[in-house]
């Protein structure tokens, strides 16, 4: 008796523009140093006295807890997508890593020119990439009707 399953198909356009927008947020989390989370340091008057309730709230405590919080689950970010790309094969690292990775803004077509790559090549690899990019990262995306299995 041989079992036999169909594996649900994957939307792989949805999935590349997911794929893409991860690698774009781990980009804008290594450029970003929150300023809108920093304390206020005029006073604010009230007309209605607060009521008490044994707390004590300063915007300083609150925007130091909310910057640490902030940190971290930026932190966390970037070491997931780091983990995810360090688990690809070496050509699809290179391709993803100088593609997206890297601080300058970089065209498709420099990076298949300095890595030494056909552009079919290139394509191919950073197809593949992205594909098993959206596996580790838990983020591919189904067609409708099918869920993974």
């Amino acid at each position: 008796m041989q079992i036999s399953f169909k594996l649900p198909a994957i939307n792989r356009t949805e999935t590349k523009v997911a794929v893409e927008s991860a690698l774009e947020k781990y980009k804008m989390y290594l450029l970003m140093d929150p300023e809108e989370n920093e304390p206020k340091i005029t006073s604010t008057l009230k007309l209605v006295p607060s009521a008490p309730n044994n707390q004590f709230h300063s915007s300083t405590e609150e925007a130091a807890v909310n910057k640490i919080d902030q940190e971290e689950r930026r932190n966390k970010y970037i070491a997931w997508i780091r983990k995810a790309v360090n688990r690809l094969a070496y050509q699809e690292r290179a391709v993803i890593i100088n593609r997206y990775l890297i601080e300058d803004e970089v065209y498709d077509y420099e990076v298949y020119n300095e890595l030494g790559y056909s552009e079919r090549k290139y394509y191919r690899i950073k197809a593949r990439a992205f594909y098993k990019l959206a596996f580790i990262l838990r983020i591919e995306i189904y067609e409708e009707g099918g869920e993974p299995a």
